[in-house]
């Protein structure tokens, strides 16, 4: 792994995130986590988001998908409001969790759906 790699992660990780999210993440790792926050940089962010075959939009739609059908509300959090940033309408968010209550199960999709719901609410100021 270089550092190019991580750098471009930093970059896209920052980008969709943003600065203060990335700043808070980092000041809350230590010397035991340091070396998962550099997996996720250099690999996650640098290899996989970095790569030109699909659009920021389109990784943060699968990303939703994913991440709403493994039932993982502490992740899928920031990437509905990373989805948001990347283009992705509160209705297209909609559509992708209605999808994953279909294929991954009913309370897979209701716990995404309350996760996203916080998320949007938090976004439009309600």
């Amino acid at each position: 792994m270089t550092s190019e790699q991580y750098e471009l992660g930093m970059k896209i990780r920052r980008e969709v995130n943003g600065d203060a999210t990335v700043d808070s993440i980092l000041a809350n790792t230590d010397e035991f986590s340091q070396p998962i926050q550099d997996l996720v940089t250099k690999y996650a962010w640098g290899e996989i988001w970095g790569r030109p075959g699909l659009d920021r939009r389109s990784r943060s739609i699968l990303n939703l998908g994913i991440l709403a059908a493994l039932n993982r509300p502490d992740a899928l959090g920031g990437h509905v409001k990373a989805a948001l940033a990347n283009g992705v309408t509160p209705e297209e968010i909609q559509e992708c969790l209605l999808q994953v209550a279909v294929y991954a199960g009913l309370p897979a999709g209701l716990a995404s759906f309350a996760v996203a719901k916080k998320v949007l609410d938090e976004h439009s100021g309600a």
